[in-house]
């Protein structure tokens, strides 16, 4: 899919439009190879530019192509997927590429909530032929999206810990397990993104503007700060999956223990009434009222048994 979309220097109107003009914001959302040849014969770039960020495996990155005047920034965002243990938060590459001083271009695999949101125009000052501004505008929001799927995250591990605190299900530490997975995402995504504003922030890659220049440092102070966040949750995911398993073990060694002490008490009557059940002489077996006489004996043993077992806490 490609939309294009200008927003008008006289009027300050924003509007989807039809003509590849100067200026003008092109979004392709997981284009076709038909659409891809088109946009690049238009726009006059090498269509591994566009390709690049349609790898779901490309790393957060800045490649300058000096012969076409092309920046290329390509940086992960959060997004979303789901799966059998539910909500896994997970992350995507974008690409940003500046055409000389004619396009601006974003390129995704998918739909998401930065692209849509410059779409909807919920972004205050933003214009499509201010490049640079646009690319800061786009690399704040994408780490205030950060924090917010920071916080569900954190808010998603208290209901599961909420919930294995009422009993021990294999699917509150599936849930936990993808929790985790996405804070690995998160945190390897959030160090490439730093290295990507730092290196533009040094202004040798895009031309800087001061009234930009507070967006991008803005933007480099929430990364860092989703990057704490995403630390600190990290550690508490761990210490509480760690302080889960050793409880799940104590509680396995609690259950042993009992199940062992109740085998003892258990074999006590067999073992006293297979000695009367041999073929041989032994005592009380001329007396009528022998079998009453050894039930008291395997009685008494087994209480004294079970009691010495409780004081040892063996039934516990």
């Amino acid at each position: 899919m490609v939309k294009i979309y200008n927003t008008d220097i006289e009027t300050n109107v924003f509007s989807e439009v039809t003509e590849y003009s100067k200026g003008c914001w092109i979004n392709m959302v997981n284009p076709s190879e038909e659409e891809i040849k088109t946009v690049c014969q238009n726009v006059g770039i090498q269509d591994e530019f566009i390709r690049y960020p349609l790898d779901f495996e490309e790393k957060a990155r800045i490649e300058v192509e000096e012969d076409d005047n092309t920046i290329l920034f390509v940086v992960d965002i959060p997004i979303t997927e789901s799966s059998q243990d539910g909500i896994l938060y997970t992350t995507m590459p974008i690409g940003m590429i500046v055409v000389r001083d004619d396009y601006f271009i974003t390129v995704s695999l998918r739909r998401n909530k930065i692209i849509e949101d410059f779409e909807k125009q919920k972004v205050k000052g933003f214009q499509t032929f201010k490049k640079t501004r646009f690319i800061f505008q786009i690399l704040y929001c994408n780490a205030s999206y950060y924090l917010d799927y920071l916080k569900k995250i954190n808010k998603g591990t208290e209901i599961a810990e909420s919930e294995l605190k009422r009993s021990l299900k294999n699917e509150d530490f599936l849930r936990m397990l993808n929790l985790e997975k996405s804070l690995v995402y998160f945190s390897t995504s959030l160090k490439s993104n730093e290295l990507v504003m730092e290196r533009t922030l040094r202004g040798k890659i895009i031309k800087l503007y001061d009234e930009d220049e507070d967006i991008l440092e803005d933007a480099i102070t929430e990364n860092r700060q989703a990057m704490e966040m995403s630390k600190i949750y990290t550690d508490i995911l761990n210490g509480t999956m760690d302080a889960y398993a050793s409880l799940i073990s104590n509680n396995l060694n609690v259950a042993m223990k009992t199940l062992t002490s109740i085998t003892i008490i258990l074999a006590i009557p067999t073992v006293i009434s297979s000695f009367w059940g041999m073929n041989v002489g032994v005592p009380f077996e001329n007396i009528p009222y022998a079998f009453g006489i050894i039930a008291i004996i395997a009685i008494i043993t087994t209480l004294l048994t079970s009691m010495w077992l409780n004081k040892k806490n063996m039934l516990k």
